[in-house]
């Protein structure tokens, strides 16, 4: 894990707790934490868990590479919470995650809380009050479904892969 920032930090190495401020970044593997501040934790079971904190202005964003397919999920939200113990990441305030195929967007889930569970492969999304950002408060999913290729070899895995085309939708009887 590699931590930078453009202010100084504290490394707590007995109560195992680090946190930097000002244009912090997080690298692990393919993994991508920016934030204005990030508070990380390592856990007695010697996982890590990580809040990374925007604001409304300045959200927090946080970028993954998917293993075994062209595929990056990346997200930005007030507050993201990462726990590698459930390898989830909690998105809240103003919340968005993109999945991209081959560096194009493909599904796009906006709401106030969202969460990714990455081994799952399952995005959980829920509004809430009225923001500038989404005056209705309420979720939004686009989704486009798998390039035919990819659906008809099973392809990237997971439940997209049921979702495929109609033939006879809008079809006249």
């Amino acid at each position: 894990m590699t931590i930078e920032a453009d202010q100084p930090g504290t490394v707590d190495l007995q109560r195992q707790v680090v946190v930097f401020s000002g244009n912090v970044v997080v690298t692990q593997g393919t993994m991508v934490i920016r934030a204005d501040r990030i508070e990380l934790r390592e856990r007695p079971d010697g996982y890590r868990a990580a809040s990374a904190l925007g604001s409304a202005a300045h959200p927090a964003t946080f970028r993954e590479k998917r293993d075994g397919v062209d595929e990056t999920v990346e997200g930005s939200a007030e507050r993201i919470d990462y726990d590698g113990r459930t390898d989830t990441v909690t998105l809240t305030g103003n919340a968005a995650v993109r999945r991209l195929r081959a560096g194009a967007v493909a599904d796009e889930v906006t709401g106030s809380l969202i969460t990714w569970d990455n081994t799952r492969e399952l995005f959980t999304v829920t509004g809430g009050a009225p923001t500038p950002a989404n005056p209705s408060g309420r979720v939004r999913a686009v989704l486009t479904p798998q390039p035919a290729a990819s659906a008809a070899s099973g392809a990237g895995g997971g439940a997209a892969t049921l979702l495929k085309p109609s033939g006879t939708l809008g079809a006249k009887r």
